[in-house]
């Protein structure tokens, strides 16, 4: 049941610690997780998921995407085998940051039809503004028109709508009536109900001041007032603010139909259990990475056991705050990385050339730490690996 195979592991490679300095890095006894669902989830949970660059594509990565899509779509297999939802087109997919929207278009056309193919797995599509350049946007009504071509054009592939936040929104929304003409119109318009998404700052710094405010006490007031009176279309809504508290005062005050999907990827495992009065759901970036050790730990919770939950789930934490510690907006780099580490990938390529945010040291300890959560599902595999990415930065095996 998960338990360690073993006190330590054989296996050892040499990583950086900092200050030019090198330390021989005994890898920890490994974990097992199921590679498909066992029993049942009773949270709503997705992971946000990558995309697979194609590494053999010519052309110039920092101005166009190639995208592998056999791999990119056998990786949304692996998250649906899991009984997790696939969020498709978000950030963690490079949206906006290397993924431009004809693409992500294809993208989320390929994913529904592959998750119809499997009898309706679950996923959820972005829908914003991200074709109409920001200086390209005078007006709220343009922000309204770029919405809905998006939402039309994921509903015409059959799909379901994660609302994105729009830098071009937040480039010209000045008040509440503003934020609420947008959302108004375009909620009233949608087929199916949507998750809303409020995405920090700190994951996208076009976003600053979202819902018309620099104060995130008066922002929390604007969108609530905007979602409760929108219920009926709002299946849910995710937040990314990395900060608790906010969270969970603002799961309290939705209306009792609206979910909390937790986007705190520091703080998800608690907000995931809940407390007397609630809890969240999950649209999480590092479900990518940790797939089967959430899917594991949401099947314990459903089964009543709060400690295997936290168990399995607590240890992933501190894996997360450091994928995602400022920048945050660079944390894609580290989930692609845990993919290649895990074999979803044969090569740390990213689109954007985005494989290059992150230092050495940064690799280095995110080794360190999935291999003490007991995320490497392949430790040979990964330590081989992790060597050859080393080897590229200047650290002999």
């Amino acid at each position: 049941m998960n338990k360690p195979v073993m006190p330590q592991s054989s296996l050892s490679l040499k990583l950086p610690t900092g200050e030019g300095l090198i330390e021989t890095y005994r890898l920890a006894a490994s974990r097992t997780f199921p590679a498909k669902l066992e029993g049942t989830l009773n949270r709503v949970a997705f992971s946000a998921a990558h995309v697979v660059a194609d590494p053999l594509a010519d052309g110039d990565p920092w101005l166009t995407s190639a995208i592998d899509w056999d791999r990119t779509i056998a990786f949304r297999e692996h998250v649906w085998d899991l009984g997790l939802g696939v969020a498709e087109a978000m950030d963690t997919a490079q949206r906006g940051m290397g993924l431009d929207w004809p693409t992500s278009l294809e993208l989320i056309q390929r994913s529904v039809r592959a998750a119809k193919a499997r009898g309706g797995a679950l996923v959820f599509s972005g829908a914003g503004t991200d074709h109409l350049a920001v200086e390209d946007a005078k007006s709220i009504d343009d922000v309204i028109r770029a919405y809905e071509e998006q939402i039309a054009a994921v509903e015409k592939a059959g799909g379901r709508i994660i609302l994105m936040a729009s830098r071009a929104l937040a480039k010209l929304g000045r008040s509440a009536d503003d934020y609420a003409k947008v959302y108004n119109r375009v909620l009233g318009q949608v087929r199916e109900p949507v998750i809303i998404h409020w995405l920090g700052d700190m994951f996208d710094p076009a976003l600053a001041n979202y819902w018309g405010t620099a104060s995130l006490d008066t922002a929390m007031d604007i969108a609530v007032g905007i979602i409760n009176a929108n219920a009926a279309k709002v299946d849910g809504v995710k937040v990314s603010l990395l900060d608790k508290q906010r969270e969970i005062d603002m799961r309290r005050r939705l209306d009792k139909n609206v979910k909390m999907y937790t986007g705190d990827d520091f703080n998800y495992a608690e907000l995931i259990a809940g407390d007397d009065k609630g809890f969240s759901h999950a649209l999480l970036g590092i479900f990518d990475a940790i797939a089967p050790a959430a899917s594991y730990a949401l099947s314990r919770l459903a089964a009543g056991d709060e400690a295997g939950f936290h168990d399995v789930l607590g240890p992933t934490v501190p894996l997360s705050r450091h994928i995602f510690k400022a920048p945050t907006r660079f944390y894609k780099t580290g989930i692609v990385f845990m993919a290649y580490l895990n074999g979803h990938q044969d090569h740390f390529t990213m689109v954007g050339g985005q494989e290059s945010t992150r230092s050495t040291l940064h690799l280095a300890e995110l080794f360190r730490l999935a291999d003490k959560a007991g995320l490497l599902s392949n430790p040979e595999l990964a330590t081989r690996r992790m060597k050859t990415v080393l080897a590229t930065r200047g650290v002999e095996p």
